[in-house]
Order: C-alpha cells, then sequence, then structure tokens
C-alpha cells in the first residue's frame, strides 16, 4: 500500500467518479473485495491492494473526512486526524472479517457467504457464480449447448480439504489456542469495535496441520478452472439466466456447495430485429413494382421463404408470416415474423427510363393516387405507430 505522497487518489483505487454516491462507492469496494479475497486471489500483491481499497472506503464512506479529503487531500486527512490505519491488523483475513464479519453480516450485506463464510466450525453454503455464454438468434431460436469456462474456488484433491500433506498430522493452533477464534480491536467511521473474528491462522477449525498441504497451501481448498455445458431452451432471451445447481463455489465445513448462473447472451442478427417472440424484418420493392404486386424471397429464422407482395403495396406497411417468429419459453406457440415492405423510389433514371417514367404520370388520375388513410394515419404507419 502507498505511503506519504505517493498514496494513489481514493477515487482512481476504487474506480469511481467525485460526484459518486454512497451506494456506486460501496459497490465498488465490494467488487474489489471480491477480486482480492485470499480464496480466490493468490498474487503475492492482493492484501496490500484490499488494504488501499479499504483505506480509500473507509475515507470515502464518511461524509466528514470525504470533505476533509475533497479539500485537502491526504496531507488534510492526517492532519485532521482522520487517516486512516489498518497496521494494526495481523492478516487480510483479519481485515475481511473487520469489515464483512464472520457470518457474512456486516456492513455490506453478507460478503462472507460468497465464499462459504458462517460461523466458525459450522457447514456454510458456498457461494455463487456467474458466467456469460453468447449465443446465436438462429440458436436461441432453436436451442443449443453452450459450454461456459470459470473460475471456482474448490476442495483441493491432494489434501482432500484437510490442509495437511497426507500423512501428517493436524494440531492445536497456537494462535487461538483451540478456539477458532481471536479479538481484533477495528477502527471504523463509528469509532473503534472490538468483535470476536474467525482466527486467521486455523480459519475457525482450531487445529492447523504441522505440514501444510503444498498445493493448497493448508487452505484446503484452491481455485480451479471449471468447465460446464449448460443445455440452452429454445426461445431464450438476451439477459436471461440459466442455474446450474451445485457448480459455484465448494461450501466449508460439510457445507453445500453453491449454484452457477449463466448469462445469455444473444449476439444481434443483422436481418432481424425482435420484439418478444415476434421478428421484424424488411424487404426493399421499387415503386413500380409495388404497385403492380409481386412475388419476393424474404429470409426467416429457419431459412428462406417467398411473400407475395399485394398490388397497391404503400411504404412502411407491414405484411406478417404467422408462426415464423421466436418459439416461446412459456407455451408452445411460435411468434410471428413482420415484414415492412421499404417501397424505393427509383434513382438516376436514363432518358428512355425517364420518358416512360413521364407517359406514366401523365396517365394517373385522382383514382390512382386518392387514400382511404387520414394523414394521422399515414403518419402513424411512416413512424412506427408513434406519431400523434
Amino acid at each position: 500500500m502507498s505511503t506519504g505522497s505517493t498514496k494513489r487518489d481514493y477515487y482512481e483505487v476504487l474506480g469511481v467518479s467525485r460526484g459518486a454516491d454512497d451506494a456506486e462507492i460501496k459497490k465498488a469496494f465490494r467488487r474489489l473485495a471480491r477480486e482480492l479475497h485470499p480464496d480466490v486471489n493468490g498474487h503475492p500483491e492482493a492484501e496490500a491492494q484490499f488494504k488501499e481499497a479499504a483505506e480509500a472506503y473507509e475515507v470515502l464512506s464518511d461524509a466528514d473526512r470525504r470533505a476533509t479529503y475533497d479539500r485537502y487531500g491526504h496531507e488534510g486527512l492526517r492532519s485532521a486526524g482522520g487517516a486512516p490505519n489498518f497496521d494494526q491488523f495481523g492478516s487480510i483475513n483479519d481485515l475481511f472479517e473487520a469489515f464483512f464479519g464472520g457470518g457474512g453480516g456486516g456492513g455490506l450485506g453478507g460478503f462472507g457467504s460468497m465464499f462459504g463464510g458462517g460461523r466458525a466450525g459450522g457447514p456454510a453454503q458456498g457461494g455463487d457464480i456467474s458466467a456469460t455464454a453468447q449465443i446465436t438468434l438462429a440458436e436461441a431460436a432453436r436451442g443449443t449447448q453452450a459450454t461456459v469456462s470459470y473460475d471456482a474456488v474448490a476442495v483441493c484433491e491432494h489434501c482432500r480439504g484437510n490442509g495437511a500433506e497426507p500423512g501428517t498430522p493436524i494440531e492445536t493452533c497456537q494462535r487461538c489456542s483451540g478456539a477458532g477464534q481471536v479479538r481484533t480491536v477495528a477502527r471504523t467511521p463509528f469509532g473503534q469495535v472490538v468483535r470476536a473474528a474467525v482466527c486467521d491462522s486455523c480459519h475457525g477449525e482450531g487445529k492447523v496441520p504441522r505440514q501444510p498441504c503444498q498445493p493448497c497451501r493448508g487452505r484446503g481448498r484452491r481455485v480451479s478452472r471449471e468447465t460446464v455445458t449448460v443445455d440452452v431452451p429454445a426461445g431464450i432471451a438476451g439477459g436471461q439466466r440459466i442455474r446450474v445447481s451445485g457448480r459455484g463455489h465448494a461450501g466449508e465445513h460439510g457445507g453445500s456447495p453453491g449454484d452457477l448462473y449463466v448469462l445469455v447472451d444473444v449476439a444481434e442478427d443483422p436481418r432481424f430485429l425482435r420484439d418478444g417472440d415476434d421478428l421484424v424484418t424488411a424487404v426493399d420493392v421499387s415503386a413500380p413494382i409495388a404497385a403492380l404486386g409481386v412475388t419476393v424471397t424474404v429470409a426467416t429464422i429457419d431459412g428462406e421463404t417467398e411473400l407475395e407482395i399485394p398490388p397497391g403495396t404503400q411504404p412502411h406497411e407491414t405484411l406478417t408470416l404467422r408462426g415464423a417468429g421466436m418459439p416461446s419459453l412459456r407455451s408452445r406457440r411460435h411468434g410471428d415474423l413482420r415484414v415492412v415492405v421499404n417501397v424505393v423510389v427509383p434513382r438516376r433514371l436514363n432518358r428512355e427510363q425517364r420518358a416512360l417514367m413521364e407517359q406514366l404520370a401523365a396517365s394517373l388520375g385522382p383514382e390512382n393516387l386518392n387514400s382511404d388513410e387520414g394523414v394521422l394515419r399515414k403518419l402513424r404507419r411512416a413512424f412506427g405507430g408513434s406519431a400523434g
């Protein structure tokens, strides 16, 4: 953690703007805490980075100290006696306990539960995990399988979760004398708080291995790369989630694992817009052909099909292909495919074409041009129903 004049700006540390409100500051700190938790991040600088984030949060979450910092910076905080000091904590685990509590009931609303935190020695369910799977619109229409990879906290296979090298004994923890808890003093915006925290040496077990497991460094848990294939149902929409039970972070003390939530991201299809279970597309038809009527080929989610354009079709008229849209997740029905007719007025006419168009224009009378639609209805059709 930086000291003195080399300290980083607190807003920069949390990745928020200087106008961020309390909710944004709290959310940013929780995000960093997740990334820097010792069960997930084994980088040697993670502890210093968390202390830096905790220091920034403690100042910016306190209105008076934040105001002092905004006006006078780090020097102003030190002069006013408001600079945080986390040197009293023995480890990063002490820090996490001070901010989040052993049972997830701390001021930030349950951080401990994300990594299986719970009452020392008691079963604790593992935290949930989110992952993202990207599929195409066609795959969303017919259903598919998606493979996602993610990092999860898992029971160490080498020591089977007891934290000891196979064949070596487990002894009473000297730091907490087997109690599984130690008393810590935390300085908060509300003054000093004395609390019983889970022992950072034995992690609440009251016992420690004489020879810690090398792969997991005695934790009994380690981060592993997991790969899961999930069934994506037909008709799913972007932003919906699929729950995979038991594929989240491993539980502690016999607790059940958390769940995996796969967020489905449906890529845009250049041919269609999606409106619920309906699909919307467009087809270009020249003005003379729109007047005569024609059969055109249009794309559907399952391939191409023919569509009849009736004579006299007007610009932006919508023709509907029933049941050619997306399947519904909740029933057996399908949405529709709505085809917007884009009547194209010819440009850059040559001499012969211009003569023919002039001849046509001269032959048209009121019976060819009059419309039964009023002005407002025409505007609504042109602007997709938004006018008026």
